[in-house]
């Protein structure tokens, strides 16, 4: 049975969803933020319906937004919301693009809501309850080979720059299928079990932090690329169906 928390944060997907699908496709003015990334009226609409009906049920919880920043964080509870993770994709017309609602509990994540409303999935989990894709629970593969597993990949570019770019190589020609299908959708293909890695190295943790509670909740694994717990400060990740784990750490 879904808690209270879980339903507000559904709701808050829905109603998000609404705002997003009546501003996609209408050539929306993108304006580039301080650290190079759009915004448009869409996410600060999204975030704003969001974070009123969070507040609603429960006025008590932080709030960490992508476009409003961080409020009363030094409570036990506190929401973790990127309105449109993936505004590029939004703004190039491609459905590339969810929201993203996470709750963080004296530190540690325990709820996600993953809405993509254009591409028409909508995935969420709670701690112990299990991952749910469009209503039906899935599971992670149990691929145990890398010579049968099939990695996707995010966003790469500081990957380039270090030693783990060659292991990255060696590591691709080890595996069975090398895809790109980043943003969410490598992870609620992860968390059914249609592929088996998720490779990123460029991330915020309000990407992501939703998307790793659904993992874990499918039975996956979910860590940085050195093997460290997901936090605030997190920025690399490696998602896997678990059996696999521990081999793509040590390719890496």
């Amino acid at each position: 049975m879904a808690s209270r928390e879980l339903n507000a944060a559904l709701e808050a997907a829905q109603a998000a969803a609404e705002v997003i699908r009546g501003f996609y496709q209408k050539n929306l003015a993108v304006r580039t933020k301080a650290d190079a990334s759009p915004v448009t009226e869409a996410d600060l609409r999204a975030e704003e319906i969001i974070r009123d009906t969070l507040n609603r049920h429960f006025p008590g919880y932080g709030f960490y937004g992508e476009e409003t920043g961080q409020h009363a964080m030094g409570a036990e509870n506190a929401w973790l919301v990127d309105p449109i993770d993936g505004t590029k994709s939004f703004v190039r017309e491609t459905p590339f693009f969810s929201t993203q609602i996470a709750l963080l509990r004296a530190g540690r994540l325990v709820l996600g809501v993953s809405s993509a409303p254009v591409y028409g999935e909508l995935a969420w989990a709670e701690e112990g309850g299990g991952a749910y894709l469009n209503e039906r629970a899935i599971r992670v593969s149990g691929v145990s080979a890398l010579s049968d597993a099939v990695v996707s990949s995010g966003n790469i570019k500081t990957l380039t720059t270090g030693p783990k770019w060659v292991r990255y190589g060696e590591l691709i020609r080890r595996v069975n299928r090398i895809r790109g299908y980043g943003d969410f959708a490598h992870y609620h293909l992860l968390a059914r079990g249609a592929l088996d890695v998720v490779i990123e190295s460029d991330v915020n943790i309000l990407d992501i932090a939703a998307l790793t509670v659904i993992v874990r909740e499918a039975g996956g694994t979910f860590t940085d690329l050195d093997g460290g717990p997901v936090g605030l400060a997190t920025t690399s990740v490696l998602a896997t169906n678990g059996a696999l784990h521990s081999s793509v750490l040590g390719a890496l």
